[in-house]
């Protein structure tokens, strides 16, 4: 296979997006946005997915992929791939998947401080909203966090403008979008 120039690989959109952050860099202007320069409430951007299972024997096991961070530091490593960042899992207690500034959540390793609340007797709900609190108490972070117990309880948070989410269950499929930005908000049942 022949290789190509990475830049072929980003579309035209994110190509605009990189070049105004990094014109806005350069030009100095100050960083009050969500993400490299681009302010989150304007950002119609579906670029995290986090996934957290539970199977029938018991086992839980977290995901999260993302599309990264606009204009990002040359070697930046994100939240996503460092266990107990982006995502977490231990079949005693509980696995999460969050989703967000990458850097708090990081410096936090705040998938590892929710299941560590789930294990001392906090619902995944609490444990949720007790880490998008944290967050941004702590650093000024935003993000969202799945969170799911062994006993297939379910908890979601977030702080940032949207976060849509589904739930499957032996009991069926439910889809939902919570919109709340500038506070915690969670939504969620186990079926």
């Amino acid at each position: 296979m022949a290789l190509c120039d990475n830049m072929e690989l980003v579309i035209p959109r994110e190509k605009e997006r990189l070049y105004k952050a990094q014109a806005a860099e350069r030009a100095g202007l100050p960083d009050e946005t969500f993400s490299g320069g681009v302010d989150a409430r304007s950002v119609d951007s579906h670029d995290t997915v986090g996934a957290v299972a539970l199977d029938r024997h018991g086992n839980i096991a977290a995901g999260t992929s993302t599309g990264g961070t606009l204009n990002k530091a040359p070697g930046r490593v994100g939240d996503s791939s460092l266990i107990g960042c982006g995502c977490y899992a231990d079949n005693l207690t509980a696995a999460v998947s969050l989703t967000g500034w990458g850097e708090p959540i990081m410096k936090l390793v705040l998938g590892k401080w929710a299941v560590d609340r789930v294990a001392a007797g906090a619902s995944p709900d609490e444990a949720a909203h007790a880490a998008i609190e944290y967050l941004f108490e702590r650093l000024g972070g935003h993000g969202g966090i799945i969170l799911l117990d062994r006993d297939g309880r379910v908890g979601l948070a977030h702080n940032t403008p949207r976060m849509a989410w589904g739930l499957r269950t032996v009991a069926g499929v439910e889809i939902g979008v919570i919109r709340n930005w500038g506070s915690v908000f969670c939504s969620g049942r186990t079926g």
